[in-house]
């Protein structure tokens, strides 16, 4: 029986190496993120990784601006508003950020505040998206005129509720979860 000729080779860049680091980061943290690993899932040769990076630590520090950049231009989108929109957009933020929709997402984001313990980098750059995260925030409430101490409280308290809540698993702690979160949401935005 003739042999099937063998699939092309897949070509890769960096993103999609970088692409496959975020997904195993999610699924099983930063020691899961081997070259070998990396190079298994995605059907090439280790060689290919070290054509687009010096090693190891190289695809790390490019993961963390990776994350960095798609969280800060994430919040700037989900904030931006149009002058006299700012308050349905402070619900509609609360609303993104605390539906859980992105299971994904939150094991990144879960993955990288435990790598941030133990790495100066990742700390810097969690710090730095945190940062961005409040002062997004605070710009929205002080647009609406709030007082630049209290904007900056509610960023805060607002920050501190959607990462919270994603954390926790409340389903049986009260039996109307979404009238709570309203209450919540009104005391943060008005």
């Amino acid at each position: 029986m003739p042999r099937k000729p063998d699939a092309p080779r897949q070509q890769l860049d960096r993103e999609a190496w970088i692409k496959a680091a975020l997904n195993i980061l999610a699924e099983k943290g930063l020691d899961g993120i081997r070259v070998e690993v990396l190079a298994k899932r995605l059907r090439v040769t280790k060689g290919s990784f070290y054509w687009h990076f010096k090693d190891r630590r190289d695809l790390l520090d490019a993961v963390l601006e990776t994350w960095k950049e798609g969280r800060i231009k994430d919040i700037q989108k989900q904030t931006r508003a149009q002058p006299g929109e700012e308050l349905p957009r402070a619900y509609h933020v609360i609303e993104v950020y605390s539906a859980n929709r992105n299971r994904k997402g939150m094991l990144i984001e879960i993955a990288m505040r435990d790598w941030a313990r133990h790495d100066a980098a990742a700390a810097a750059v969690v710090e730095e998206v945190d940062a961005a995260r409040l002062e997004f925030g605070r710009r929205g409430f002080e647009a609406r005129g709030i007082p630049p101490l209290e904007a900056s409280s509610r960023s805060l308290l607002l920050y501190a509720y959607v990462f919270g809540l994603s954390l926790m698993s409340c389903g049986k702690f009260d039996a109307d979860m979404n009238e709570m979160k309203r209450w919540i949401a009104d005391r943060i935005a008005r």
